[in-house]
Protein backbone atom coordinates (compact mmCIF):
# COMPACT_ATOMS: atom_id res chain seq x y z
CA UNK A 1 0.00 0.00 0.00
CA UNK A 2 0.79 3.33 -1.13
CA UNK A 3 1.32 6.26 1.95
CA UNK A 4 -1.45 8.28 0.29
CA UNK A 5 -3.81 4.71 0.66
CA UNK A 6 -2.15 4.25 4.72
CA UNK A 7 -3.10 7.64 5.46
CA UNK A 8 -6.61 7.56 4.05
CA UNK A 9 -7.33 4.72 5.70
CA UNK A 10 -6.05 5.53 9.25
CA UNK A 11 -8.26 8.85 8.54
CA UNK A 12 -11.43 6.80 7.84
CA UNK A 13 -10.67 4.87 11.14
CA UNK A 14 -10.18 7.55 13.07
CA UNK A 15 -13.62 8.97 11.49
CA UNK A 16 -15.24 5.82 12.48
CA UNK A 17 -13.95 5.98 15.89
CA UNK A 18 -15.68 9.40 16.54
CA UNK A 19 -18.70 9.14 14.54
CA UNK A 20 -19.25 5.61 15.98
CA UNK A 21 -19.55 3.83 12.96
CA UNK A 22 -18.08 0.85 11.23
CA UNK A 23 -16.26 0.36 7.99
CA UNK A 24 -15.84 -2.58 5.83
CA UNK A 25 -13.04 -4.98 6.45
CA UNK A 26 -9.53 -3.62 5.20
CA UNK A 27 -9.14 -7.33 4.27
CA UNK A 28 -12.09 -7.32 2.12
CA UNK A 29 -11.06 -4.31 0.42
CA UNK A 30 -7.37 -4.53 0.21
CA UNK A 31 -6.32 -8.11 -0.90
CA UNK A 32 -2.57 -7.54 -0.52
CA UNK A 33 -2.92 -5.06 2.68
CA UNK A 34 0.31 -6.59 5.03
CA UNK A 35 0.39 -6.50 8.62
CA UNK A 36 3.19 -3.91 8.39
CA UNK A 37 0.53 -1.69 6.25
CA UNK A 38 -2.12 -2.34 9.11
CA UNK A 39 0.75 -1.12 11.47
CA UNK A 40 1.28 2.39 9.42
CA UNK A 41 -2.54 2.65 9.22
CA UNK A 42 -2.88 2.47 12.84
CA UNK A 43 -0.25 5.05 13.59
CA UNK A 44 -2.28 7.45 11.12
CA UNK A 45 -5.12 6.50 13.99
CA UNK A 46 -3.16 6.55 16.75
CA UNK A 47 -1.71 10.56 15.54
CA UNK A 48 -4.94 11.88 14.25
CA UNK A 49 -5.88 11.00 18.08
CA UNK A 50 -2.74 12.49 19.44
CA UNK A 51 -3.50 15.49 17.48
CA UNK A 52 -7.07 15.93 19.07
CA UNK A 53 -5.76 16.16 22.33
CA UNK A 54 -4.88 12.53 23.25
CA UNK A 55 -1.56 11.29 25.11
CA UNK A 56 -0.42 8.15 24.93
CA UNK A 57 0.33 6.08 28.12
CA UNK A 58 0.82 2.88 27.43
CA UNK A 59 0.92 -0.14 24.98
CA UNK A 60 -1.37 -3.37 24.45
CA UNK A 61 -0.99 -6.78 23.04
CA UNK A 62 -4.02 -8.68 22.49
CA UNK A 63 -5.65 -11.83 21.00
CA UNK A 64 -2.92 -13.96 23.65
CA UNK A 65 -5.17 -16.47 24.52
CA UNK A 66 -6.68 -19.66 22.40
CA UNK A 67 -10.18 -18.71 23.52
CA UNK A 68 -9.99 -15.36 21.97
CA UNK A 69 -8.20 -16.35 19.21
CA UNK A 70 -10.93 -18.88 18.46
CA UNK A 71 -13.85 -16.35 19.05
CA UNK A 72 -12.15 -13.99 16.86
CA UNK A 73 -10.77 -16.80 14.02
CA UNK A 74 -7.34 -14.44 14.09
CA UNK A 75 -4.43 -16.78 15.10
CA UNK A 76 -1.34 -14.09 16.62
CA UNK A 77 -1.08 -11.93 18.73
CA UNK A 78 -1.97 -8.32 17.58
CA UNK A 79 -0.76 -4.56 19.57
CA UNK A 80 -1.85 -1.37 19.79
CA UNK A 81 -1.50 2.01 21.65
CA UNK A 82 -3.17 2.87 24.49
CA UNK A 83 -4.44 7.01 25.34
CA UNK A 84 -5.27 8.31 28.50
CA UNK A 85 -8.73 8.89 27.16
CA UNK A 86 -8.91 5.39 27.48
CA UNK A 87 -8.26 5.25 30.97
CA UNK A 88 -10.62 4.59 33.86
CA UNK A 89 -10.31 4.29 37.83
CA UNK A 90 -12.29 1.56 39.76
CA UNK A 91 -15.49 2.59 40.46
CA UNK A 92 -15.83 5.39 38.13
CA UNK A 93 -18.97 4.67 35.77
CA UNK A 94 -17.85 3.71 32.44
CA UNK A 95 -20.04 5.19 29.73
CA UNK A 96 -19.50 2.36 27.01
CA UNK A 97 -23.04 3.53 25.20
CA UNK A 98 -21.64 7.20 24.60
CA UNK A 99 -18.21 6.04 23.32
CA UNK A 100 -18.39 2.25 22.10
CA UNK A 101 -19.55 0.38 19.36
CA UNK A 102 -19.27 -2.95 20.05
CA UNK A 103 -17.85 -3.68 22.89
CA UNK A 104 -16.63 -7.25 24.81
CA UNK A 105 -14.71 -6.84 27.82
CA UNK A 106 -12.00 -9.16 29.06
CA UNK A 107 -9.85 -9.55 32.19
CA UNK A 108 -6.18 -9.14 32.48
CA UNK A 109 -2.90 -8.21 34.27
CA UNK A 110 -1.54 -4.84 33.27
CA UNK A 111 2.15 -4.17 34.33
CA UNK A 112 3.36 -1.05 35.20
CA UNK A 113 7.11 -0.41 34.19
CA UNK A 114 10.23 1.49 35.79
CA UNK A 115 12.24 1.02 33.27
CA UNK A 116 12.26 1.54 29.30
CA UNK A 117 11.83 -1.50 27.46
CA UNK A 118 13.81 -1.62 23.82
CA UNK A 119 13.95 -4.58 21.92
CA UNK A 120 14.59 -6.84 19.65
CA UNK A 121 16.48 -8.97 22.10
CA UNK A 122 14.55 -8.72 25.08
CA UNK A 123 14.25 -11.73 27.52
CA UNK A 124 11.43 -12.39 30.13
CA UNK A 125 14.07 -11.58 32.83
CA UNK A 126 14.37 -7.81 31.38
CA UNK A 127 10.54 -8.06 31.54
CA UNK A 128 10.50 -8.25 35.08
CA UNK A 129 13.51 -6.60 36.15
CA UNK A 130 11.45 -3.71 34.01
CA UNK A 131 8.09 -4.13 35.83
CA UNK A 132 7.11 -1.75 39.07
CA UNK A 133 3.78 -3.43 39.95
CA UNK A 134 1.19 -5.65 38.01
CA UNK A 135 -2.53 -4.80 38.75
CA UNK A 136 -5.73 -6.62 38.20
CA UNK A 137 -7.52 -4.60 34.48
CA UNK A 138 -11.13 -5.23 32.45
CA UNK A 139 -10.34 -3.88 29.18
CA UNK A 140 -13.56 -2.93 27.34
CA UNK A 141 -12.16 -4.21 23.13
CA UNK A 142 -14.00 -2.73 20.84
CA UNK A 143 -14.10 -2.55 16.88
CA UNK A 144 -14.34 -0.16 14.10
CA UNK A 145 -14.97 -2.83 11.31
CA UNK A 146 -18.66 -4.44 11.02
CA UNK A 147 -19.48 -7.57 12.94
CA UNK A 148 -15.96 -7.53 14.59
CA UNK A 149 -15.42 -9.69 10.90
CA UNK A 150 -11.76 -9.40 11.43
CA UNK A 151 -8.58 -11.15 10.26
CA UNK A 152 -4.79 -10.32 11.64
CA UNK A 153 -4.29 -6.80 9.25
CA UNK A 154 -8.00 -5.71 10.40
CA UNK A 155 -7.14 -5.45 14.27
CA UNK A 156 -3.77 -4.38 13.60
CA UNK A 157 -5.13 -1.37 11.57
CA UNK A 158 -8.09 -0.74 14.17
CA UNK A 159 -4.95 -0.33 17.03
CA UNK A 160 -5.48 -3.69 18.02
CA UNK A 161 -9.87 -2.83 18.96
CA UNK A 162 -8.54 -0.65 21.62
CA UNK A 163 -11.81 0.75 23.53
CA UNK A 164 -11.45 1.65 27.29
CA UNK A 165 -9.68 -0.03 30.18
CA UNK A 166 -9.45 0.07 34.10
CA UNK A 167 -7.01 -1.19 36.50
CA UNK A 168 -7.84 -2.35 39.68
CA UNK A 169 -6.80 -0.08 43.06
CA UNK A 170 -4.27 -2.66 43.88
CA UNK A 171 -0.73 -3.54 43.11
CA UNK A 172 2.08 -6.31 43.57
CA UNK A 173 5.53 -6.78 42.51
CA UNK A 174 5.57 -9.48 39.89
CA UNK A 175 7.99 -11.59 42.19
CA UNK A 176 5.45 -11.73 44.51
CA UNK A 177 2.95 -13.79 42.41
CA UNK A 178 3.83 -17.01 40.56
CA UNK A 179 1.86 -14.81 36.77
CA UNK A 180 1.88 -18.38 35.09
CA UNK A 181 -0.30 -20.06 37.87
CA UNK A 182 -2.37 -17.26 38.88
CA UNK A 183 -6.17 -18.10 38.55
CA UNK A 184 -8.52 -15.46 37.36
CA UNK A 185 -12.55 -15.48 38.19
CA UNK A 186 -15.00 -13.04 36.41
CA UNK A 187 -17.91 -12.19 37.21
CA UNK A 188 -21.10 -10.49 35.46
CA UNK A 189 -24.16 -8.85 37.57
CA UNK A 190 -23.28 -11.31 40.24
CA UNK A 191 -22.89 -14.68 38.06
CA UNK A 192 -19.39 -16.36 37.06
CA UNK A 193 -19.20 -16.40 33.86
CA UNK A 194 -15.59 -17.70 33.15
CA UNK A 195 -12.16 -18.86 34.88
CA UNK A 196 -8.74 -18.30 33.29
CA UNK A 197 -4.91 -18.64 34.01
CA UNK A 198 -2.14 -16.56 33.72
CA UNK A 199 -0.82 -19.51 31.46
CA UNK A 200 -4.03 -18.83 29.23
CA UNK A 201 -1.58 -15.66 27.87
CA UNK A 202 1.13 -17.17 25.44
CA UNK A 203 2.22 -19.21 28.72
CA UNK A 204 2.25 -16.40 30.92
CA UNK A 205 1.58 -12.88 30.94
CA UNK A 206 5.42 -12.06 30.90
CA UNK A 207 5.87 -13.46 27.59
CA UNK A 208 3.02 -11.41 26.69
CA UNK A 209 5.00 -8.09 27.45
CA UNK A 210 8.39 -9.96 26.17
CA UNK A 211 6.31 -10.74 22.62
CA UNK A 212 5.48 -7.11 22.88
CA UNK A 213 8.61 -5.06 23.60
CA UNK A 214 10.66 -7.12 20.83
CA UNK A 215 7.71 -7.00 18.08
CA UNK A 216 7.56 -3.01 18.88
CA UNK A 217 11.51 -3.16 18.36
CA UNK A 218 11.30 -4.26 14.89
CA UNK A 219 9.59 -0.76 14.46
CA UNK A 220 11.74 1.16 16.51
CA UNK A 221 9.36 1.52 19.20
CA UNK A 222 10.19 1.30 22.61
CA UNK A 223 8.13 0.39 26.34
CA UNK A 224 8.72 3.37 27.93
CA UNK A 225 9.23 3.86 32.11
CA UNK A 226 5.77 4.72 33.58
CA UNK A 227 3.62 2.80 30.93
CA UNK A 228 1.03 0.70 31.51
CA UNK A 229 1.31 -2.77 29.69
CA UNK A 230 -1.94 -4.34 28.67
CA UNK A 231 -0.95 -8.18 28.80
CA UNK A 232 -3.83 -10.01 27.20
CA UNK A 233 -6.82 -11.65 28.29
CA UNK A 234 -6.62 -15.00 30.50
CA UNK A 235 -10.50 -15.64 29.26
CA UNK A 236 -13.12 -15.54 26.85
CA UNK A 237 -14.09 -12.30 25.08
CA UNK A 238 -17.65 -11.01 27.11
CA UNK A 239 -20.14 -8.37 25.20
CA UNK A 240 -21.28 -5.96 27.77
CA UNK A 241 -23.80 -3.26 27.19
CA UNK A 242 -25.21 -0.41 30.09
CA UNK A 243 -26.31 -1.49 32.91
CA UNK A 244 -23.89 -4.46 33.18
CA UNK A 245 -21.54 -4.57 36.59
CA UNK A 246 -18.51 -6.86 36.10
CA UNK A 247 -15.48 -7.50 38.31
CA UNK A 248 -11.91 -9.64 38.07
CA UNK A 249 -10.23 -11.37 40.94
CA UNK A 250 -6.76 -12.64 40.03
CA UNK A 251 -5.21 -14.83 42.86
CA UNK A 252 -2.53 -13.36 44.80
CA UNK A 253 -2.91 -9.74 42.84
CA UNK A 254 -6.69 -8.17 43.61
CA UNK A 255 -9.75 -7.25 41.76
CA UNK A 256 -10.98 -4.38 39.21
CA UNK A 257 -14.51 -3.87 39.18
CA UNK A 258 -16.73 -1.37 36.73
CA UNK A 259 -20.09 -0.73 36.19
CA UNK A 260 -21.26 0.43 32.43
CA UNK A 261 -23.39 3.69 31.56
Amino acid sequence: MDKQLIQQCGDELYEALTKKETLRPFTERFEDITIEDAYHISLRMVERRVQAGARIIGKKIGVTSKAVQNMLNVHQPDFGYLTDDMAFSQGEEMPISEKLIQPKAEGEIAFILKKDLIGPGITNADVLAATDCVIPCFEIVDSRIENWQIKIQDTVADNASCGLFVLGDRAVSPSEVDLSTCGMVVEKNGQIISTGAGAAALGSPINCVTWLANTLGEFGIPLKAGEVILSGSLVPLEPVKAGDFMSVSIGGIGSASVRFT
